[in-house]
Parts: structure tokens; C-alpha cells; sequence
């Protein structure tokens, strides 16, 4: 029976990517760096470790042939100089201490599958961007994922696969962006952000589960675009929500100076997109389950 080890398996995606790997009968180990979260069950184990202080149980690897690596601080946190620091330095520090680990004890490991963002991409309102395109942007979330990358691509160097999921605006009932954007809806106070013409290219938590798997299934190596088929614009996005709550949008668009006055540059989060392409995987193969918003949101809502 296949066993993977996961880092960040308690956050949203990882909560996802356990239960469909429960559901293909696949066992799983996963790290942490909290005592409280240690579950032991036949197919769900916990472990400690500690990348700052380059701690680990390595019993956490025992029978393991593949890493799913989805550790990382949160991004939408306001960027002071220390959260810029945590943000790189938790992916980057996590993924390194992994590699020293493997190579100092001779773990034998197939492949790692390692999150990434399409944050990569530039903001733009008219490319289309596939995972061929080189950025030489010095924004810091293009400087994030090419640290995070680069990290990730250290493991080639024990000949270990190394698949890349650039991970686009994940939808889920309980967690992540929708909840948030939709309760002022709900309430009749939701409004579009900045010129709301930003693209959204968006995932339901399912598919993006499934496109990890996939990746593991077929031993991917590369980068791949975890995007639905179908980015839709802010506004779009809003007007979908809306339409599904059965409301509508009364305030005017609050304005993207404003949103730089209270979240600093963290507003580019919300005020910017970019249009990203999933023809790499469907070229390969993976079909989604949801590909188009309104029923992801008819499914979520």
C-alpha cells in the first residue's frame, strides 16, 4: 500500500488531499510542528519536527515513497519586513531541511510534490499565461515562488521527480477566500474591489486535491498550473456569488488607494490577476470536475 508524508496536511488543501487519499487507500504520515495535532490511527500518523531548529522524527519516513510538501505562512498577512521573512523563509527553510534530511539518513524517496502560486505570473489584464513563461518581475510574490521553486528543484539533485503545483484562488465551503467574500454579500454589504476588470483565476478545494494526486499517480516532474479551465474577472466573480446567494451588489467599488491605505502591499493580493492557463493538464489527461464558477459555487454555497 502507497504511503505519502505531508507537510501542512492540517491547513485547507491538506485537509483534502488526506481525505482523498484515505478514499484511494492511501496511508498517510504527516508533519507538524504542534504537539496538540499528533494523531496516530492505522492510516493517519503524526510527527514532529522543527525546520528552524533542523528537528525531525525520522520515523516520520518510514515506508514513505512520496512527499507532498504544502508548508508555508500564510500570504495574506500584511507584509511588514518580518512577514516577508516568515512568508519566504517557511517554505524555503522547510523544503531545504527536508533535502539535508533525506540526504543525510539515505532516505529513499520516489518524488516530491511540492505547492507553489500562480503567484508566480505577473498581473495583467490581457496575458494568458501557460507554466512556459519566464518572469523576471520583481514583485514579491513572483520572488516567493522562485525561491520556493528553487528549493523544490533541490531535490533533482538526488535524482527524486520534482512536480511543481502552482496553485490558483482555492474555493471551499469551510475555509480559504469564499467564506470571507461571501458573508457581506449575504448581508447585502458585498463590494467589488479596485476596477474589478482583475482576473480570478480560481480552483475548487476538490480539483485541486485531485491534481495532486494526479501528479503523484503519473510520477509528474515539471510545473503545473492548478487553475479551473474558465478564470473569470473580480467582478464576474461577485456578480456569481451574488447571483447564487440570491442578493445583489449595492455598494460601489471600493477604491484600490484605499485598500493600499489599510493593507499596505499586501493589497495586490486582491486589487491584481492574472489569467492562467490549465491546458497543460488537460493536455495530459486530468479532468475537472468543476469547470465552470457557477456550478462550483452552486456546489460550495
Amino acid at each position: 500500500m502507497k504511503k505519502v508524508l505531508i507537510t501542512g496536511a492540517t491547513g485547507l488543501i491538506g485537509q483534502q488531499i488526506v481525505s482523498d487519499c484515505h478514499d484511494q487507500g492511501i496511508n498517510v504520515h504527516y508533519l507538524t510542528t504542534s504537539a496538540s495535532k499528533i494523531q496516530n490511527t492505522t492510516h493517519y500518523k503524526g510527527f514532529l519536527w522543527n525546520p528552524n531548529a533542523s528537528e525531525i522524527d525520522l520515523d516520520c519516513f518510514d515506508g514513505v515513497s512520496v512527499i507532498i510538501n504544502l508548508a508555508g505562512a500564510p500570504i495574506a498577512q500584511r507584509w511588514t519586513q518580518t512577514a516577508k521573512t516568515e512568508i519566504i523563509n517557511s517554505r524555503a527553510k522547510s523544503l531545504r531541511f527536508l533535502l539535508e534530511s533525506i540526504k543525510n539518513h539515505d532516505v529513499k524517496i520516489d518524488q516530491l510534490i511540492s505547492a507553489s502560486a500562480i503567484g508566480y505570473y505577473p498581473p495583467s489584464y490581457t496575458q494568458y499565461y501557460e507554466e512556459s513563461h519566464t518572469n523576471e518581475d520583481q514583485g514579491f510574490l513572483s520572488e516567493v515562488v522562485r525561491q520556493w521553486e528553487r528549493e523544490a528543484d533541490a531535490f533533482k539533485t538526488l535524482d527524486i521527480p520534482v512536480s511543481k503545483i502552482r496553485v490558483g484562488l482555492v474555493l471551499a465551503k469551510d475555509g480559504g477566500a469564499l467564506p470571507k467574500i461571501s458573508q457581506p454579500i449575504k448581508r447585502f454589504l458585498g463590494a467589488c474591489i479596485g476596477t474589478g476588470k482583475q482576473w480570478q483565476s480560481w480552483i475548487h478545494i476538490e480539483d485541486v486535491s485531485q491534481i495532486f494526486l494526479f501528479a503523484m499517480s503519473n510520477k509528474f516532474d515539471g510545473i503545473y498550473n492548478a487553475v479551473a479551465p474558465n478564470p473569470v474577472t473580480h467582478s464576474a466573480m461577485m456578480r456569481l456569488i451574488a447571483k447564487t446567494l440570491k442578493r445583489r451588489i449595492l455598494l460601489p467599488n471600493i477604491p484600490e488607494n484605499i485598500l493600499r491605505l489599510i493593507l499596505g502591499e499586501m493589497h495586490v493580493i486582491i486589487t491584481k490577476g492574472a489569467r492562467v492557463s490549465s491546458k497543460k493538464l488537460e493536455s495530459l489527461g486530468f479532468g475537472f470536475k468543476y469547470y465552470q464558477l457557477e456550478s462550483a459555487l452552486k456546489d460550495l454555497l
